[in-house]
């Protein structure tokens, strides 16, 4: 596929912008899907595009909290393992079985998310006893939120947050690294199913990936020098905007 230029610049401030959003509290999506659909590309194949390129940003943001110590790779090593499993398992299912009911419950349940980090402006402050321990937390939820990641995807960060939160009791930086570490299992499983059925567009994919380099490197270090502040006002908004989103296309 043969671009011209303001279609590489366009993609490259797509993959940024995504890039930098998504590394700091999830929901990249919402810039770069929208603008590999606007390239006329069928959905399948904008889609898998998109999970070659956020996949890279992903890593690089996975790779920065690592090295500042955000994570605990004893922790999330089962829900990274149960999430790559069962979002290729979303993904493959995708192909069978439509997502309408989703389209129209997700709205809701993002809804939900918003207003209880709204309403609870102490949440994830500080690490507070956990109600769950670590494995099983991971096999529970990255059972449950890898094959919804996989199936129908939007605001799967959003609902790893919380989940972590309430669940784990991480502090919200620890929590917006641990969700990178998933993210990133699952963006790499539908990715394997997404190559396979041939719906990666490689040049295009490349013209986003040295946004996302640039966008993830910016957001991880704000995450790392601002803190939790900063995330929860990122994850405020882009949750919010995703709500609106979903709601506009279903319903509108």
């Amino acid at each position: 596929m043969e671009l011209p230029l303001s279609a590489l610049v366009l993609l490259f401030l797509a993959g940024l912008t995504g890039g930098f959003v998504d590394s700091i509290a999830g929901g990249g999506g919402l810039i770069t899907v929208p603008a590999l659909l606007w390239l006329g590309l069928p959905p399948q194949v904008a889609l898998g595009t998109n999970k070659m390129q956020s996949s890279c940003g992903t890593a690089l943001a996975v790779w920065r909290y690592a090295e500042a110590g955000l994570i605990n790779w004893r922790e999330v090593r089962v829900a990274a393992a149960m999430t790559f499993v069962f979002a290729g398992g979303g993904a493959w299912t995708l192909t069978v079985f439509s997502n309408a009911v989703l389209e129209k419950l997700v709205p809701g349940m993002l809804l939900i998310v918003v207003l209880y980090v709204l309403l609870s402006p102490s949440v994830g402050r500080e690490r507070v006893r956990p109600r769950m321990a670590a494995d099983a937390f991971g096999g529970v939820f990255g059972a449950l939120i890898g094959f919804y990641d996989g199936f129908f995807g939007p605001g799967t960060g959003s609902f790893w947050m919380i989940a972590l939160l309430s669940m784990l009791g991480l502090e919200l930086t620890r929590a917006t690294a641990y969700t990178k570490v998933v993210n990133l299992s699952s963006n790499l499983a539908a990715l394997l199913i997404f190559t396979f059925k041939g719906c990666v567009l490689l040049p295009v994919a490349l013209a986003m990936i040295a946004g996302q380099f640039i966008g993830a490197q910016l957001g991880s270090g704000l995450v790392l020098k601002h803190g939790g502040e900063l995330v929860r006002r990122v994850f405020l908004c882009v949750t919010s905007a995703l709500v609106l989103r979903l709601v506009w296309v279903k319903w509108f």
